[in-house]
């Protein structure tokens, strides 16, 4: 199992693939990541060389914001818009959705599961 940044990343999957379990790094990132270390896309993890995973390691560490940085970084952004308290910042702090999703009946993703309220019994005429 190579480690990565961290990351054990599973040998059995392609590289392209497998590199898709660190933090910040997609499919297209990782596609440029093994062509900048001359490793093939279809080449099995399991089948790296110890100079292809240190030339994987060296091009990750030097080019892009991984793991623990960008999570660190993602959440001083939103920490950020809570300060400020712009529309985003808002909706962050109550756990609403904050691009223009709609409320009414979907994002349960957001604000969770849903809470039935009773409805008020009216007052009988006596």
């Amino acid at each position: 199992m190579a480690r990565i940044a961290g990351i054990d990343i599973p040998k059995n999957k392609r590289g392209e693939i497998g590199l898709t379990y660190i933090y910040g790094i997609g499919r297209s990132t990782a596609q440029k990541i093994l062509q900048a270390a001359g490793v093939d896309l279809n080449k099995k993890v399991q089948d790296w060389n110890d100079d292809e995973q240190n030339a994987i390691r060296t091009i990750i560490s030097d080019q892009y914001k991984v793991e623990g940085a960008l999570r660190s970084e993602v959440q001083t952004n939103i920490k950020r818009l809570m300060d400020i308290g712009c529309y985003r910042g808002v909706r962050h702090r109550l756990g609403l959705p904050l691009r223009g999703q709609s409320t009414k009946n979907n994002a349960r993703t957001r604000k969770g599961r849903k809470k039935t309220v009773a409805n008020k019994k009216k007052a009988t005429k006596g």
